[in-house]
C-alpha cells in the first residue's frame, strides 16, 4: 500500500493538463470488442481502471497495441473465452459491461456477481439483468456467476427505475447488434454516456437521442473499427479546479472544457471561487472570502456525485452553514470522519435537507451541513475510495503541517501521473513507507 507525507499551508498554483475520462475509456474499450476489427483510441489516460479493464478484455481475447504515449489501438478478432475470472471481476465494476460483446460473438456470458471498485454504497445490477432479459437472453445464478446465454438478441422497449450510467452504456452497447429496434427509456445522458454513442455511431450503430432521455437503437447487423479521440475528464478538472480555490491558488487546467462543466462552474461561482474560460482550458482562482451555499447532487445535467466530496472539502472554507445533500449514492459521506479529524465542523443527517430523494425512507446518513470556515490541521488518514481520496489530498495541502495519507493506489485508478502533476503545482509530496 502506498503512502504520502504531505507538508501542507501551500497554494497551489502553476499549469496541469487534464487527459481523456476514465469514465469514458473503461466503456470503450468494451465496446471496442463488439466488432472484430480494430480501433484506434487517442487521448487514453494512463490510470489504474483502465489498465484494469484492459486485462480483463485481454482475458476474452482482446489485443492491445501502445502506438503513443496516449494512444491505443485495440483489435479483438475473435473471443476466445466467454468467463470473466472472480479475481478480474472483483477489480472493478466493469464486469456487468461485457455481457454484450461476449453474448454477441460467443452466445455466452459468464459473470461473476461478486463487484469491486469505490463502496459509495450498494450498486446492484438488476436493471442490467432485467434489461438483457427482455432483449431475449437467459440469465440464472450459479456459484457466485451470472450465467447469461442467448442465441440471438432482440430489440425490445425498456424503461429504466433509475437514470444509471453503467445500465445505460450496456443496454445501448448490447441493442446496437440486437435485431430490431430498441427503444430506451429513462437513460442516463452523461457527457461519457454520449461520448460512448458518438464512438458506437462511428462504429456504424444507429442511434437516436430524444430530449426526454429516450434513446432509439436502431440494431445492425455488424459493426466496424473506429478511431476515436476521448472526451476530456471533466471529474478530475473539476477536483483540480476546486483544489485551486480550497488552498488559495491559480491553477490553468489545460483541456478542460466549459460545456462539460456548466453547473460545476456555476456552483463554484455562487461559491465565490474564480474561473476565466480559456480556448484551450480554464483557469481557477481565488480571492477574498467563500460562502455558504445549499447543494444537491443530481444526474446530468445536474451537479454530479463525482464531484460533490471535493466540493463539500471547499464548503469547510466558506462563511456560514452549508448544506450538501447526495441524492446518487446512499453512502457517499463516508469519508467525513476524516475530515471532521482534521478540524471540520460537518454533522451528518439521515433525513432529506432539500428535496425528497429515492433515499427518503432509508436510515441511510446522505445529507451533511457544514459549518465554516474551519482551520484544518494534518492528521494520518487512510484513503477508503477514489473521490474521497482525492479530497483528503487536498485537505492535507490546505492544513497546517504534515499529514500522512495510507492507500494512494485507491487514487491513481482515476488520476495520471498524479504524484507529478501536484508537485509541479507547488505540493510538498514525499512517499513514505
Amino acid at each position: 500500500m502506498t503512502s504520502w507525507s504531505i507538508e501542507g499551508g501551500l497554494p497551489l498554483r502553476g499549469e496541469i493538463a487534464v487527459s481523456g475520462a476514465k469514465n469514458s475509456i473503461t466503456k470503450l474499450l468494451v465496446a471496442s470488442m463488439l466488432s472484430e476489427q480494430p480501433s484506434h483510441f487517442r487521448n487514453v489516460p494512463n490510470i489504474g481502471d483502465r489498465l484494469i479493464t484492459q486485462e480483463m478484455c485481454e482475458a476474452v481475447g482482446a489485443q492491445f497495441e501502445s502506438p503513443s504515449a496516449h494512444g491505443l489501438i485495440v483489435h479483438t478478432p475473435q473471443i476466445t473465452n466467454h468467463a470473466i475470472s472472480a479475481e478480474l471481476g472483483g477489480r472493478n465494476r466493469l464486469a456487468i459491461m461485457m455481457m454484450g460483446p461476449l453474448l454477441h460473438r460467443s452466445g455466452r456470458a459468464f459473470i461473476p456477481a461478486a463487484a469491486g471498485g469505490d463502496q459509495i454504497g450498494p450498486r446492484p445490477v438488476d436493471f442490467h439483468l432485467e434489461g438483457i432479459r427482455r432483449m431475449g437472453a437467459k440469465v440464472q445464478i450459479r456459484d457466485g456467476v451470472y450465467q447469461i446465454e442467448s442465441d440471438g438478441l432482440h430489440g425490445a422497449e425498456i424503461e429504466l427505475p433509475y437514470p444509471s450510467v453503467t445500465t445505460t452504456e450496456n443496454l445501448l452497447m448490447t441493442a446496437a447488434l440486437a435485431q430490431g429496434r430498441t427503444i430506451l427509456r429513462n437513460a442516463a445522458i452523461e457527457p461519457e454516456v454520449m461520448d460512448l454513442v458518438i464512438y458506437l455511431q462511428k462504429m456504424g450503430a444507429i442511434i437516436d437521442y430524444n430530449v426526454d432521455r429516450t434513446f432509439v437503437i436502431e440494431g445492425v447487423s455488424k459493426l466496424n473499427g473506429a478511431n476515436h479521440r476521448l472526451m476530456p475528464d471533466r471529474i478530475v478538472a473539476a477536483s483540480l479546479g476546486v483544489a485551486a480555490v480550497a488552498t488559495g491558488g491559480d491553477v490553468f487546467v489545460r483541456n478542460a472544457r466549459q460545456t462539460d462543466l456548466l453547473t460545476f462552474l456555476n456552483t463554484l461561482r455562487r461559491v465565490g471561487g474564480l474561473f476565466e474560460v480559456k480556448e484551450d482550458g480554464i483557469r481557477f482562482f481565488h480571492n477574498g472570502p467563500l460562502k455558504a451555499i445549499h447543494l444537491e447532487t443530481s444526474v446530468h445535467p445536474g451537479f454530479m456525485t463525482d464531484w460533490q466530496s471535493p466540493f463539500l472539502l471547499l464548503l469547510t472554507q466558506a462563511e456560514g452553514m452549508s448544506v450538501v445533500h447526495e441524492t446518487v449514492f446512499e453512502d457517499r459521506f463516508g469519508y467525513v470522519s476524516a475530515l471532521q479529524q482534521m478540524g471540520a465542523e460537518i454533522a451528518l443527517y439521515n433525513t432529506c435537507l432539500g428535496n425528497h430523494c429515492r433515499f427518503h425512507s432509508s436510515n441511510y446518513k446522505h445529507s451533511a451541513v457544514i459549518k465554516g470556515p474551519a482551520q484544518l490541521r494534518a492528521a494520518e488518514i487512510n484513503v477508503p475510495d477514489l473521490r474521497a481520496g482525492f479530497t483528503y489530498l487536498i485537505a492535507a495541502i490546505m492544513a497546517q503541517g504534515k499529514s500522512i495519507i495510507h492507500g494512494i493506489d485507491h487514487i491513481t485508478r482515476g488520476y495520471e501521473d498524479l504524484e507529478t502533476n501536484l508537485r509541479s503545482l507547488g505540493a510538498r509530496i514525499e512517499a513514505v513507507q
